[in-house]
């Protein structure tokens, strides 16, 4: 599949961003128009820097407001289209996008819009250039592709034909079957864009809320496998208007936007052999989208994580992280023989503490290890997937993981799983010291990592749901936005299919993450935290309390509003209230949990799921980020 991406998705000037666009591997950029008007770059400088590149000059966009117009007017379009397409000939480009009129359109009539169109297509002809026609969704005459198609049919000239855009066919429910039966050397070109859900007017939610393939909602492997279907076999190009991208980082933005294209090409390729998969094996094919022109990669298939390894907490002074773990219940298991690492255990759940961290840094959250079938397979998938290798220093006879890096730095580490549970690389770390009171807590010997939340930048969050989607195949579910003292914090929960594995992805208000995503000194400006599941979290809160655990104080009010809301024991309330617990019920079961104070930027919790209860307690949530909001403001002792 040869990738593109509209310059109109990127931060910089034209120059960074088609330097972005060869670093992240693209083949080919489409230049958009105020991109060139504003930069300092000739058309000749433009298009010689574009061959130095390797890049293709895919697509010039956009020509707007052509068709449906009085005569006078269309003399001044055609005179106008005339000057972009000399234009283009000095930037060596041979294609454009024309849009369907939403301003300057007075006459609704297919036939003078034809006549018209092929007046376009004649003068483009004469300049070697070829017209791509793309009904807007909300054109004022045109807003629909097949309406668009069909106009291309009706003029049948060589140098007109279609430009298939994702958003404005799928923001509009728009069936994509009809395109398998499009003459395919009538598709000019295809652009791709996904989208969350929205309510809102189709123009103001395509100006500012496109997303790359795989941060939205849309249907895009179903659109491209129609796209395959008809035969198309040209660029298949990103144009993305979003603010948070053209605010970030031109280069990341652009490897981001590259593993969306990865991610859809292999998404399209399996679409195509479900879909396909009956009439290839019933002809002796070895797979159905093999007999298309397009030809579609895919990546190493690897299985979704069987759990968490274990959870890595960085620091300089780790003696409140030791303190914490100590209190509940957490066994020291000793030091690495050859790092500056320790091992805490509960079950088999498993806490590092680095104590690798610059000078002065407060503990944070700075890695996670999951366990995968063949961590090596599953790395070359995420480094086809564009994900930075997190390099990791080994010594003779210890475990080496395959480490890459998530958006907003956090290491992710994939570990061989083991079918008990077990971890073969503590092995590695000695007996236990001076800490820990070498009292076992049996009442948390059952223990395991639960979830890990993560508190994600404001500019990196779409792209940590796709990298988290396509790398580590967790999938999303339907987020959520949950009200704290400084804001909605939007909640984005990824998980495997059976919950070994639950990532909470939370954008928090922009008052909280101020610099977030910014490494200062290995510092994060946000909290976060690592929950663990237990069977008997009552006893666990009691253990924990007579260690000196300070919990997260939860206001009596809450328990009066828990009583109002469940028919709950008095002495099993009274409880609750004792230990500082939080309590919540569904259809399938009940959840328990405490949190304990924050240290650094971190804190835990601990949790306990009786029956098929699948949730989070979120309508405790609230309760959290209040109480948390005003320890954070107390004065020192």
């Amino acid at each position: 599949m040869r990738t593109g991406i509209a310059t109109v998705c990127l931060s910089g000037t034209l120059k960074e961003k088609m330097q972005a666009c060869a670093i992240a591997g693209f083949d080919g950029i489409e230049i958009f128009e105020q991109d060139l008007v504003t930069s300092a770059l000739s058309p000749e400088a433009v298009r010689a820097m574009a061959a130095d590149l390797g890049l293709g000059l895919d697509l010039y966009q956009p020509f707007r407001d052509f068709d449906s117009v009085p005569e006078d007017l269309l003399r001044e379009n055609l005179r106008r289209a005339g000057a972009k397409f000399e234009l283009m000939s000095r930037l060596g480009m041979d294609t454009i996008l024309v849009c369907s009129n939403v301003a300057t359109a007075e006459i609704d009539d297919d036939g003078l819009r034809a006549e018209q169109l092929g007046r376009l297509a004649q003068l483009a002809g004469e300049h070697g250039v070829k017209v791509a026609y793309e009904a807007l969704a909300w054109g004022k005459y045109v807003n629909d592709y097949e309406h668009a198609h069909r106009l291309v049919e009706t003029v049948d000239h060589p140098n007109l034909g279609t430009c298939l855009d994702s958003f404005h066919i799928l923001s509009r429910d728009w069936d994509t079957a009809p395109i398998e039966k499009f003459n395919a050397e009538k598709i000019f070109f295809v652009q791709v864009a996904d989208a969350p859900k929205l309510s809102m007017d189709v123009l103001s939610w395509s100006r500012h809320y496109r997303v790359f393939p795989g941060e939205g909602q849309f249907e895009l492997d179903k659109f491209m496998g129609h796209v395959v279907r008809a035969g198309y076999a040209g660029p298949v190009s990103l144009e993305i208007f979003n603010d948070v991208f053209r605010q970030s980082d031109v280069e990341r933005t652009a490897v981001d936007a590259m593993r969306s294209l990865i991610w859809l090409e292999e998404q399209s390729a399996k679409w195509l052999d479900a879909h396909d998969g009956g009439a290839a094996a019933g002809s002796g094919k070895v797979a159905g989208r093999r007999r298309y022109p397009m030809e579609l990669a895919t990546l190493p298939k690897v299985a979704e994580p069987a759990g968490f390894n274990f959870a890595e907490v960085k620091a300089d002074d780790t003696a409140a992280l030791e303190k914490l773990l100590g209190q509940l219940g957490f066994e020291f298991e000793g030091r690495h023989r050859t790092k500056d690492v320790q091992l805490w255990t509960m079950g088999h759940a498993r806490v590092i503490i680095n104590e690798q961290a610059p000078s002065h840094a407060e503990p944070a959250i700075a890695a996670l290890g999951f366990d995968v079938d063949n961590p090596v397979i599953a790395s070359a998938r995420a480094q086809q997937l564009k994900a930075p290798v997190v390099p990791r220093k080994v010594q003779a006879d210890e475990e080496v993981f395959q480490g890459i890096a998530a958006p907003d730095s956090t290491e992710i580490f994939l570990c061989q799983g083991s079918p008990d549970g077990t971890a073969a690389w503590t092995a590695e770390f000695g007996q236990a010291g001076e800490f820990g009171d070498g009292v076992s807590a049996p009442v948390g010997a059952g223990a395991v990592i639960d979830h890990v939340n993560l508190a994600q930048p404001w500019q990196h969050f779409d792209e940590a749901v796709l990298f988290y989607t396509s790398a580590l195949a967790l999938e999303p579910a339907p987020f959520a936005e949950v009200p704290s003292p400084t804001g909605l914090v939007r909640s984005q929960i990824m998980q495997t299919t059976d919950r070994a594995v639950r990532l909470v992805l939370n954008l928090a208000p922009l008052i909280q993450q101020e610099d977030a995503g910014q490494q200062d000194g290995g510092r994060k400006s946000y909290q976060e935290h690592i929950a663990f599941a237990v069977d008997d979290l009552v006893g666990l809160a009691r253990n924990a309390r007579d260690r000196g655990l300070e919990f997260l104080e939860i206001p009596a009010n809450y328990y009066e509003d828990l009583a109002a809301r469940f028919s709950l024991d008095p002495g099993f309330l009274a409880t609750l209230k004792e230990l500082n617990l939080l309590y919540d019920r569904d259809a399938s079961g009940e959840f328990l949990h405490f949190y304990t104070a924050t240290v650094g930027s971190v804190f835990f919790e601990m949790v306990e799921r009786r029956g098929g209860y699948d949730g989070y307690g979120a309508p405790n949530a609230p309760v959290r980020h209040a109480v948390q909001y005003d320890h954070a403001r107390r004065p020192p002792n």
